[in-house]
């Protein structure tokens, strides 16, 4: 069964990360304290968008897995996913990284182009803003993709009864994790403009390190067998979104900055998604299953790998020689925002139509064989 409001909700996810990244260089450019204070909201907006995907995949991945299906075409369909826009993107960025003088290394291409790069903590890999920042999620998504076979077979073999309780288990483990994460040394600082005040260990370990993600991922994936085992508990979308927006409005207030990378919303995502998805199969309608959000959520992944280069080489410039030295006023800051999220969009309707989707078409499954009889088609996994 397709889960048309999940899909929407992918665009609103991925505009949270393209805001997130736009104020983290508008902001400081303004100069302004009331702009300083709103920026306080939005940056969390950003790993709360990539916290709600990695729940998400863990979530959809579960939901249309089928019996029939095989490790081997689960991965080819996964790979086909995200590796042509993202050669697509690595391509683009380094030419703009040559033109305008930005170093091209083996260390901010090589792990990069393979999606290792969230295995090294090294602030040279890892938070190289000239070059393809975005993708280390996809190094994130990897791990998830490898283990799901497995993760899947211990998923289904929990009791039905104790699925909550493993869920419980799990949201608590996500958020002892920056207490963890407090062990690590306070030193190196973080050395990059648009990184945060947290020490570049604990914020190597919470935020970029894939085993700690994959914890959202499983989390995910509890939850989607929480739904197809009738265990839900009925939750509605509007109170799930409420619960969320109100988590999110406290750990911006009230807890230290390392929660709001990850850990302190994952649990209340779920549950969003959860309710959407429940809503999606009792038929009811929402107003993120319409035709525009739908469409939206189709070019979401594209326009999360754009937006980067749009923003380090359009018209905010965050990449080109002084970038993060220029000011500006309110109105131009707003102006040269609304460009990048138009070229973005435009830029990502054009990758989604000419890279992802014929991609997904041509190869996400082999070719019959002349010499058998055609197959049932595979399930297309949309996450």
């Amino acid at each position: 069964m397709r889960l048309p409001s999940l899909t929407g909700m992918r665009f609103v996810a991925a505009f949270m990360v393209l805001i997130c990244h736009i104020a983290i260089v508008v902001v400081p450019r303004v100069q302004e304290p009331w702009v300083a204070s709103v920026g306080d909201y939005i940056y969390p907006a950003g790993p709360t968008g990539v916290v709600f995907f990695f729940v998400l995949s863990g979530f959809v991945l579960t939901w249309v897995a089928r019996p029939t299906d095989t490790k081997r075409l689960f991965w080819r369909r996964r790979l086909v996913k995200i590796y042509p826009n993202h050669l697509v993107t690595l391509a683009v960025v380094t030419v703009l990284m040559l033109v305008y003088g930005n170093p091209v290394t083996a260390a901010n291409t090589l792990p990069t182009l393979f999606l290792v790069q969230s295995w090294i903590p090294s602030q040279e890999v890892v938070l190289n803003f000239a070059s393809s920042g975005a993708s280390w999620t996809l190094a994130c998504e990897l791990l998830f993709y490898l283990c799901f076979p497995a993760l899947l077979l211990l998923v289904r073999r929990v009791r039905a009864q104790r699925l909550w309780l493993w869920t419980g288990v799990v949201a608590v483990a996500i958020c002892v994790m920056p207490f963890v994460a407090w062990l690590f040394p306070d030193t190196p600082t973080m050395t990059d403009s648009l990184a945060s005040s947290i020490p570049w260990w604990e914020e190597w370990f919470v935020y970029y390190f894939p085993v700690v993600r994959a914890l959202e991922f499983v989390l995910g994936m509890l939850v989607a067998q929480i739904v197809l085992s009738g265990r839900w508990i009925r939750l509605g979308l509007l109170p799930a979104v409420v619960l969320a927006l109100a988590s999110y409005l406290v750990i911006v207030k009230t807890l230290p900055e390392t929660f709001s990378q990850s850990s302190g919303i994952a649990f209340f995502l779920a549950l969003v998604i959860a309710a959407a998805a429940t809503a999606d199969s009792d038929g009811r309608r929402t107003l993120l299953k319409s035709r525009t959000m739908v469409f939206l959520g189709e070019i979401s992944f594209a326009l999360y790998m754009v937006h980067w280069f749009v923003l380090g080489y359009g018209p905010l410039g965050m990449s080109k020689p002084d970038g993060w030295m220029r000011q500006s006023t309110l109105s131009r800051a707003l102006y040269e925002s609304a460009l990048v999220i138009a070229v973005s969009m435009l830029l990502a309707w054009l990758l989604y139509v000419s890279v992802e989707r014929p991609a997904m078409r041509r190869w996400s499954r082999p070719a019959p064989r002349k010499d058998t009889a055609p197959t049932a088609p595979e399930p297309v996994i949309r996450a």
